[in-house]
């Protein structure tokens, strides 16, 4: 049985002078003011932020964002030592915590946390204004201290247990949903880095039943289903795609119905547990990184479970698309044809293009329950990554719905744009032998995939299309709160899009 391994540190908050703070490590936030270096910690007295400005200067510290030195603690601070980090411009820490502003704090907090794993209890006293400032350095400290240690021999090394954050004020609302989203991202890292010799469709099956279970109140129900019955119903895709590998598909139906919910948000996650391209099979170097290529159907699983926990009142369905793409004697070949399901066909050209068929499938299923907004994730294409890089995801899909999504990213800092279906690229997925092939011209390829997809979803259907290839997996050196790996990208955009189905015309619940 895979389970996540992550367990959350513990989160407090203190009230009252930071100095007093008995905790390992003092985290304050140091940046430019009138271009002068400033420390901002609002619980401190002048004479000690002063002391600690002056050290910053000592030590060469300019404020850049994410800059980090560690430092003895002055006289009057009870810390056993000082680390300053940078947020830059601390204007915009001035007044009510913009966008901006916040994903400076999480940043700095995430900045911060992988920089003092060693300390037991870690104390920030940063320039909080209000919920949403303590909410973004919760969060991002939370995922700074993640570490994934699951296949090491000796995992106990020392790490931060404690994360307490000065702020005044009924906080705990606030540091109990951090912890929630935080919890979620962490977990869809774990299975995003969990080796495919552990993870496969069956075990990440059985890896969210678990976890289901293990939500109060019996509030979320699972329904998997085998590659038995994926060949009886007529799930084309999964099948066919899942077909080179001798660990059989599975279709996971995740759901989260409360009392009342007048809206509906259907994710569709793709998870091909490993990538090797089947018969057109991919390069060697780098193959290792296609353990990543389930991270969408990780993001759609964690993000209903968070939802649930959060307790909004919407309904959520997940699909998770699970299969395992490998070359055998079985295999899908190039130039087969195969039926999704619901009729259409396809045309096998590349082997290696296979997330779209098993999303095809079940962008089928999941409209046959009428959702309000119906939002695929999938990592898709390379041509994500050449056009927008490894931070930013694309957005495609009808207007109105791919508009709420980069809205709902631009709140969170997750990084997204609004990217065009033109018509004309529809024209390169046309066959001779089937309805549809599965690859066009390589010029423009994430919108030519998106446009493959759309040939899924019903006329009139509220529906968005992610490709999160690049952001969805590090394979860079950590940065801010983000570290090597998984990266649990869309997650937090997909909350606050349920945030705002469940109450327009508000970001949050409040």
């Amino acid at each position: 049985m895979i389970r996540p391994q992550t367990t959350l540190l513990a989160l407090t908050h203190v009230t009252g002078d930071a100095a007093l703070a008995e905790v390992d490590v003092l985290v304050v936030a140091v940046g430019t003011r009138d271009g002068k270096i400033d420390v901002s910690a609002p619980t401190l007295s002048e004479d000690v932020t002063q002391a600690l400005a002056d050290v910053a200067d000592a030590v060469g510290h300019k404020g850049a964002p994410g800059a980090v030195s560690r430092v003895p603690s002055p006289a009057s601070v009870v810390a056993r030592s000082v680390l300053l980090v940078g947020i830059g411009d601390l204007a915009g820490h001035a007044t009510e915590c913009s966008p901006a502003a916040a994903e400076s704090l999480r940043r700095a907090a995430g900045s911060a946390l992988r920089s003092v794993a060693s300390a037991s209890e870690v104390g920030i006293a940063f320039p909080v204004t209000d919920r949403a400032s303590v909410e973004a350095v919760a969060v991002g400290a939370l995922l700074g201290a993640y570490r994934y240690t699951a296949h090491l021999s000796d995992n106990d090394a020392a790490t931060v247990r404690t994360i307490s954050i000065v702020a005044n004020g009924d906080v705990q609302p606030v540091l109990d949903r951090a912890a929630i989203v935080a919890r979620a991202v962490a977990a869809a890292r774990d299975l995003v880095n969990e080796p495919p010799s552990h993870l496969f469709p069956e075990s990440f099956a059985d890896a969210v039943s678990e976890q289901a279970r293990r939500i109060p109140g019996n509030a979320v129900a699972v329904d998997v289903i085998d590659d038995d019955e994926l060949r009886r119903r007529g799930f084309g895709g999964l099948i066919g795609v899942g077909s080179g590998s001798a660990r059989g598909p599975r279709l996971v139906k995740i759901t989260y119905a409360p009392p009342g919910a007048d809206q509906h948000l259907a994710l569709v996650g793709k998870g091909i547990t490993f990538d090797s391209g089947g018969i057109s099979l991919k390069p060697a170097a780098n193959m290792e990184k296609m353990k990543s290529d389930m991270a969408g159907a990780a993001a759609a699983a964690q993000t209903l479970f968070a939802i649930a926990e959060l307790g909004l009142p919407v309904r959520v369905t997940a699909w998770l698309a699970l299969a395992e793409n490998m070359p055998s004697g079985s295999a899908v070949r190039p130039s087969d044809v195969i039926r999704i399901y619901g009729g259409k066909t396809v045309e096998v050209i590349n082997t290696d293009a296979e997330g779209r068929l098993v999303l095809a499938d079940a962008l089928v299923a999941a409209q046959e329950e009428d959702p309000d907004l119906l939002l695929d994730l999938a990592t898709l294409t390379g041509a994500q990554v050449t056009a927008l890089g490894y931070r930013t995801s694309g957005v495609m899909g009808v207007p109105s719905a791919r508009d709420v999504v980069v809205r709902a990213s631009d709140l969170c800092g997750e990084p997204m744009w609004a990217m065009p279906i033109p018509e004309e690229v529809l024209a390169a997925y046309e066959s001779n032998t089937a309805d549809l092939k599965n690859v066009g011209k390589p010029a423009a390829g994430m919108l030519g995939a998106a446009a493959f997809l759309r040939e899924f979803v019903g006329e009139g259907v509220a529906w968005a299309h992610l490709d999160i290839a690049g952001p969805a997996y590090n394979s860079d050196s950590a940065y801010g709160y983000t570290s090597v790996g998984g990266t649990g990208v869309p997650i937090r955009t997909l909350i606050e899009v349920a945030r705002g189905m469940a109450f327009p015309g508000s970001s949050t619940e409040e």
